[in-house]
C-alpha cells in the first residue's frame, strides 16, 4: 500500500464511534468519512458525505466512493450486509469490510445458519426449525423441557427467548409468531436444547480464506443485575475473559471458526469480514449458540481501546484478502477493559428520548475511560446532547485489572446523568466470582 487509505463507516451506534474512534488513530489513515453523523461522538471524528445515506438507494452510495476515491468500506451493523450492501460496494478499487448477502445469512437466517453448522461438523445446540406456531407449541408441549426460542430473522438481538418450562416456551411462540413483536424476523422461529456453561463471545477476521482470532470478551445480554429479566441488544461487556485460554480458542479456531469458513467456501461464499462465534462453555467442549456476522455491540467497544495495530490496514488488507501480509501486526494489550451501557428507563421497551445529558466533558477526561456514543444527538442548545434510543452511551475503561477497569468506569458514571438514567452495576461478576 503506497498511500493514504480513504475509509468510510456505514452505521451510528456504540459499535461504530469505537470504530470510528479507532480509526481516526491509524497512520495509514487518510479521509474518514460516515453515513450516521447525527451521533455527536462519530461526528466529531468524521467528515459529512453531503448527503443524507438511506440503504434503499445505496447506488448514491456506490457514487460517492467513487468521486472520492474510498478504499474502504467498514459496515457496522448486520441489517445493511443482510440487504447487500457490500455486493453493491464492492469493486476492484474500494474493498468492503463485511460479508456479501450470502455470507450474511449466516446472522439474518439462524435456520440457514444450523444447516452450515452441520454441514461443517460445527458442535452446536440440537435444534428444530419451524415456521407454524400451533406445530412448534406441540412440540415444546410434548418435550416438557427447557429450552430456547429464536427468532429466525434479525431482531436487533432481541428475539432470544430462554424458557424454563414448556409454558414459557409456548408464550415465547406466541410472542414471535402470533402476536408478532419482531416482525418478519418471527415468520420462522428455532428452538434449541438449552445448553448449559458460561457464555463467551469469540470474534475473527476472516479473509475469504484465513482466519485470525482476536482476544476474548464477555457480553452481558440481560436487562437486569445477576442476568435477569429480558434479553436485550447488551448492557455491558469486558475483556478478556479468564474462561478462555490459549488452548481453548486453538480448539475453537480449528473446530469452529476454520470448517464455518470452508462450509461457506464450498457453497460458493467467500468470506469477507469478521465472524463473531457466540459461544457456549459446556462440560462437553464449546458449542455454537449463534454467529454475527459482525463486531459485537458493545463487545467491539471492549476490544479496540486493547487491540495494538493500525486498524484501517488491518481491516483493509482483510477485505482485500490479504490477512496474511498483517497477521504479526495484530496485537492486545495486556490491560482489562470494561464496557457499561447507560440505558434509558424502560430500555428494552419504549423509551423517552430527548432528554439532556450532563456531564460528558468531565467523565471523558478521566485518563483510564473513553465515553462512546451509542443513541444520543445534538440538542437544541450549543454543546447539548440529549438522548436519541434505548441504549445512550457506552462508558469504556481500563484497567491493570478489571477490578479496576470497573472503578474507573463508576468514577466516570457517577459524573454523567440523564433522566431516567439506568445500568448494570455488575458487569463483569462471572468473571470476578472465577478469579475469587
Amino acid at each position: 500500500m503506497d498511500h493514504l487509505l480513504n475509509v468510510l463507516i456505514i452505521g451510528g451506534g456504540g459499535r461504530e464511534h469505537a470504530l470510528a474512534w479507532k480509526l481516526s488513530r491509524s497512520a495509514s489513515l487518510g479521509n474518514l468519512w460516515a453515513t450516521h453523523r447525527m451521533n455527536p461522538g462519530i461526528a466529531a471524528l468524521t467528515k459529512d458525505l453531503g448527503f443524507d445515506y438511506e440503504t434503499a438507494k445505496s447506488y448514491r452510495l456506490g457514487q460517492f466512493c467513487k468521486d472520492n476515491e474510498i478504499d474502504l468500506v467498514v459496515v457496522g451493523p448486520e441489517g445493511p450486509l443482510a440487504a447487500g450492501l457490500a455486493d453493491e460496494l464492492g469493486s476492484d478499487e474500494t474493498f468492503v469490510f463485511g460479508p456479501c448477502r450470502a455470507g450474511a445469512q449466516l446472522e439474518a437466517d439462524k435456520s440457514w445458519a444450523k444447516q452450515i453448522m452441520r454441514a461443517a461438523n460445527v458442535p452446536t445446540a440440537e435444534a428444530r426449525t419451524f415456521d407454524n406456531a400451533e406445530e412448534a407449541r406441540r412440540y415444546v408441549m410434548a418435550r416438557d423441557e427447557a429450552c430456547v426460542v429464536k427468532a429466525s430473522g434479525l431482531a436487533a438481538g432481541k428475539g432470544v427467548y430462554v424458557a424454563c418450562s414448556a409454558a414459557e416456551a409456548a408464550e415465547a411462540i406466541d410472542e414471535i409468531m402470533v402476536r408478532g413483536a419482531h416482525g418478519d424476523a418471527g415468520r420462522t422461529i428455532v428452538i434449541e436444547e438449552r445448553l448449559q456453561g458460561p457464555e463467551v463471545s469469540v470474534f475473527a477476521l476472516v479473509d475469504g480464506r484465513d482466519v485470525l482470532v482476536l482476544d476474548t470478551c464477555q457480553d452481558h445480554k440481560r436487562v437486569g443485575e445477576g442476568d435477569t429479566g429480558p434479553n436485550t441488544g447488551g448492557m455491558g461487556a469486558y475483556s478478556p475473559t479468564p474462561f478462555m485460554d490459549a488452548d481453548l480458542m486453538s480448539l475453537v479456531q480449528r473446530e469452529i471458526l476454520i470448517p464455518t469458513v470452508d462450509a461457506l467456501r464450498r457453497e460458493g461464499i467467500e468470506y469477507r469480514g469478521v465472524l463473531y462465534a457466540g459461544l457456549m462453555l459446556t462440560p462437553g467442549g464449546p458449542k455454537v449458540l449463534e454467529y454475527n456476522v459482525r463486531f459485537g455491540d458493545p463487545e467491539c467497544q471492549v476490544l479496540m481501546p486493547r487491540m495494538d495495530g493500525d486498524l484501517a490496514r488491518i481491516l483493509h488488507a482483510t477485505a482485500a484478502g490479504q490477512l496474511d501480509q498483517i497477521v504479526d501486526e495484530v496485537e492486545f494489550s495486556p490491560q482489562h477493559t470494561v464496557c457499561v451501557v447507560l440505558a434509558s428507563e424502560g430500555y428494552p421497551g419504549r423509551c423517552q428520548t430527548g432528554v439532556p445529558i450532563t456531564g460528558l466533558e468531565e467523565a471523558n477526561a478521566i485518563d483510564e475511560v473513553q465515553i462512546f456514543h451509542a443513541g444520543t444527538r445534538a440538542g437544541k442548545r450549543p454543546d447539548e446532547v440529549v438522548t436519541a434510543g434505548g441504549r445512550v452511551l457506552n462508558v469504556v475503561a481500563s484497567g491493570a485489572t478489571l477490578f479496576e477497569a470497573r472503578d474507573h468506569a463508576q468514577r466516570a458514571i457517577d459524573l454523567i446523568h440523564f433522566d431516567g438514567m439506568m445500568y448494570r452495576r455488575d458487569i463483569g461478576h462471572r468473571a470476578l466470582g472465577a478469579r475469587q
